[in-house]
C-alpha cells in the first residue's frame, strides 16, 4: 500500500496547476464521480460483503473534503461483471446504476448482489464505463474508476491496454484491486493497467473481516439515524418508495453489524446524503419552488395548508434536521477520534480502507484539502 502514487506522474493536463487554475474559475461545486465495477463470480462474495457493508465509511471519508472552501458532491455509479447469470453478448457485464447522488439505492443495489461462476473481462467491463456513464463535467471533477477481481487483466476480447489508455485522455483514473497475492496481481496485469490509467494498484484480502472499535457514542449515533428520519417529508412519484428504501436500508445496515448502522448514520449528517427526488426539505435546498408542487403529490398532512403553511412546515423540518445533524457531526467527529487512537492496524488490506487511502491521496493531488 506505500506504492508511489502513480497518478502523480501524469500530465500537468490532466493533474496540475491549469485544471486548478480552472477550478478557481468554475461557479459549479465539484464533483466527485466514483464509478465500482466489482467481480461478482463465484469467488467473489467475500468483496461484495466488503463493499455493502463499508459504503457509508467511504462517504463519510469524501464528506471531509473541500476545493477552494466548496464540499464537492459524490456520484457513484456501479458495475458488476463475470457474473454467469449476466449477457454473454455484453461480454457479462452490467451497468447496474448510472451515476447517482441517491445513496439509499447504492445501497440498496449493493445488498441486491449475488456471484454466480463466470468469465471475466476487465477490459469490457472498463469499456463499457467508459461509454455508458456520463463522465463530463468541470475541470476539476475528480473522476475515479475501482475495479476489484481476482482473475488475469487481459481476458477478454476487449483490450485492457487500449480501455486504459482511453480512461487515461478522458482524466479518469482506475485503480485496480487485486483480491489476492500481489506478485499474482502484478503478474496478471493488475498493476499495469492502474499504470496505463495513472491510477493505484491495490491488493486485498476480500475474506478480510473488518475489525471496527466499538465506541461510547455508537449508541447515541444509532439513534439520532432514526430520529432524522421523522424530519424527512416525501413528495411526488418517488416519495413513499424513497421513504420505505430509507427504512430498508436502516435495517439492512443494523443487520450487517452495528458499526455499518452507525456510519450510516453518520452519513445522513453530511451533505453527501441527499434525498432532493423525494423530500421536500432537500428538494426546497436544490430550488424547487413548493408552491409549484401540486396537492395531490405532498403527503396528507400538507395537502389542505396554504402556501404559506406549507413553507413554514418545511422550513420547521429543516431547523429540526439541522439541530439533529449537528449533534451528529459533534458526535462523529469525538467517533473518529476514539477510533484513531484505538484503531489496531489490520495485517491486510480490505475494500474499504485500500479505497479511503486510495481516494484521500487521489483527491489531494487536485487540490482537495480534508479535516484532520
Amino acid at each position: 500500500m506505500r506504492n508511489t502514487l502513480l497518478a502523480g506522474l501524469m500530465s500537468l493536463s490532466l493533474l496540475g496547476a491549469p485544471m486548478l487554475a480552472q477550478a478557481k474559475k468554475d461557479p459549479k461545486p465539484p464533483l466527485v464521480k466514483v464509478a465500482i465495477l466489482l467481480d461478482t463470480s463465484n469467488s467473489m462474495d467475500g468483496l461484495i460483503v466488503q463493499a455493502k457493508n463499508q459504503l457509508w465509511k467511504i462517504v463519510n471519508e469524501l464528506s471531509k473534503a473541500e476545493l477552494n472552501g466548496v464540499a464537492p458532491r459524490l456520484e457513484v455509479a456501479l458495475y458488476e461483471y463475470g457474473n454467469d447469470g449476466l449477457s454473454v453478448q455484453q461480454n457479462y457485464v452490467r451497468r447496474i446504476l448510472p451515476f447517482t447522488t441517491d445513496l439509499d439505492r447504492v445501497s440498496e443495489a449493493l445488498f441486491a448482489l449475488k456471484t454466480n461462476g463466470g468469465e471475466e473481462y476487465c477490459g469490457a467491463v472498463i469499456q463499457s464505463s467508459l461509454k455508458n456513464l456520463e463522465w463530463g463535467g468541470s475541470a476539476n471533477d475528480m473522476k475515479a474508476i475501482f475495479i476489484a477481481g481476482n482473475e488475469p487483466f487481459d481476458q477478454g476480447g476487449v483490450s485492457y491496454k487500449e480501455a486504459c489508455a482511453s480512461a487515461r485522455q478522458k482524466g479518469i483514473l482506475i485503480n485496480t484491486i487485486f483480491c489476492g497475492d500481489r506478485a499474482e496481481g502484478a503478474r496478471t496485469h493488475w498493476d499495469d493497467g492502474a499504470q496505463l490509467a495513472g491510477g493505484r494498484f491495490l491488493v486485498i484480502d476480500q475474506d478480510q473481516k473488518v475489525v471496527d472499535v466499538p465506541t461510547p457514542y455508537d449508541k447515541e449515533l444509532a439513534s439520532l439515524g432514526s430520529e432524522v428520519n421523522k424530519t424527512y417529508v416525501q413528495y411526488g412519484p418517488q416519495g413513499r418508495e424513497g421513504a420505505a428504501r430509507q427504512e430498508t436500508m436502516d435495517k439492512a445496515a443494523a443487520g450487517a453489524a452495528p458499526s455499518v448502522a452507525v456510519n450510516r448514520a453518520a452519513t445522513k449528517s453530511t451533505a453527501n446524503y441527499s434525498n432532493s427526488n423525494w423530500d421536500l426539505v432537500d428538494a426546497k435546498k436544490e430550488g424547487v419552488d413548493l408552491g409549484k408542487v401540486k396537492a395531490d403529490q405532498l403527503p396528507p398532512e400538507m395537502q389542505k395548508m396554504s402556501a404559506g403553511e406549507r413553507v413554514a412546515y418545511v422550513e420547521k423540518k429543516r431547523v429540526e434536521r439541522e439541530k439533529i445533524q449537528k449533534r451528529m457531526q459533534e458526535l462523529s467527529k469525538k467517533r473518529d477520534e476514539f477510533i484513531a487512537k484505538n484503531q489496531k492496524e489490520q495485517s491486510k488490506e480490505s475494500l474499504d480502507s485500500a479505497m479511503l487511502k486510495t481516494i484521500r491521496v487521489q483527491a489531494s493531488e487536485r487540490g482537495y484539502k480534508f479535516e484532520p
